[in-house]
């Protein structure tokens, strides 16, 4: 019952919030932010090449603050459509962006891991997903007892909800508007 109210209230903001900022830079970010969970939500239905495209859009806005956690996503979108290279890559990008990324790195990590069992580098994998446990317990390790021909993980959902994602958004949206409104 509370979880109703606390969506309505979400939803009721960004109705009345949204349209303020539709002429600001914000858009831009906010663009990159609806991308990214657009990708999400298609990844977790199994459309992976709309989450690619989904992903791929989001990092053509260039949006910095998103890019981590894109690239993290993208990663595990890749491994899922079978181009494991590809998925490394990307992982490594994630992992390349310094800053306090614990969520993206995390994830990136445990993609590569991912990635890395696929193409049958155990050992390397299984350093990835120890990386990725050792940011956040909960991303537990597959079995790589069994880890010699590469096979498609697992599709496993985001570890950010769509519930998360809307209230970041609309944490972003009034730090925006306070910003605004002591600025002038």
């Amino acid at each position: 019952m509370y979880y109703r109210r606390y969506f309505m209230v979400i939803l009721i903001s960004f109705s009345l919030i949204l349209p303020v900022f539709a002429t600001d830079t914000s858009d831009q970010l906010n663009s990159a932010g609806a991308l990214y969970s657009k990708s999400v939500d298609l990844a977790n239905a199994g459309n992976y090449t709309g989450a690619l495209v989904a992903s791929d859009e989001a990092l053509a806005l260039n949006e910095t603050a998103w890019v981590p956690l894109i690239q993290a996503n993208r990663a595990g979108i890749l491994v899922m459509l079978g181009r494991f290279e590809e998925a490394n890559a990307a992982a490594d990008t994630a992992l390349a962006i310094e800053g306090n990324l614990t969520s993206a790195h995390s994830i990136a990590w445990y993609n590569k891991g991912n990635a890395l069992r696929s193409l049958g580098r155990c050992d390397e994998a299984k350093t990835a997903y120890a990386r990725a446990a050792g940011l956040d317990p909960t991303l537990v390790p597959p079995d790589l007892n069994s880890c010699i021909s590469p096979s498609l993980p697992t599709p496993t959902k985001s570890p950010m909800s769509w519930d998360t994602v809307l209230f970041a958004l609309a944490i972003l949206s009034v730090l925006s508007l306070t910003y605004r409104h002591n600025g002038k």
